[in-house]
C-alpha cells in the first residue's frame, strides 16, 4: 500500500477508535486497532504520532494530559466535532474506494 494510502488509512482507523472507545492515549488506541482487526493491523509509534499530532492540528481531536491506569502520565486524545466530520467523509471514501476495487476485481 502507498504511504500516502497508509496515511488516510490510519487516520480513519484512530478517528473511528477514538468515536468508538471515547478518550483513549496511544497504546490504548494500537492495542484497540490491533485487537478489533484480530491482529491483522498493527500500528508502530512511529506512525502513531505524527498522525495524532497531525490531526490534532486539523482540529479533528483534541488531547490533555492525564494519569492511566497504572499511575503514569499520558496524552489522552478525544474526537472533536470537526473529527466526526472528517470521519464521515472518510469512511464514505472508503468505501468507494472499496467498491471500485471490487468491480476491478470482478471485472479482471
Amino acid at each position: 500500500m502507498a504511504r500516502n494510502d497508509f496515511q488516510g488509512s490510519l487516520d480513519l482507523l484512530v478517528l473511528k477508535t477514538l468515536s468508538q472507545r471515547g478518550e483513549l492515549h496511544g497504546y490504548g488506541i494500537v492495542l484497540h486497532i490491533q485487537r478489533a482487526s484480530e491482529e491483522l493491523l498493527r500500528v508502530e509509534e512511529g506512525s502513531l504520532y505524527p498522525a495524532l499530532h497531525r490531526m490534532e492540528q486539523s482540529k479533528w481531536i483534541s488531547s490533555e494530559w492525564a494519569l492511566t491506569e497504572t499511575n503514569r502520565r499520558a496524552k489522552y486524545y478525544k474526537l472533536t466535532a470537526a473529527g466526526r466530520k472528517e470521519l464521515q467523509d472518510a469512511e464514505e471514501s472508503f468505501e468507494q474506494l472499496v467498491k471500485g476495487i471490487r468491480a476491478m476485481l470482478q471485472y479482471a
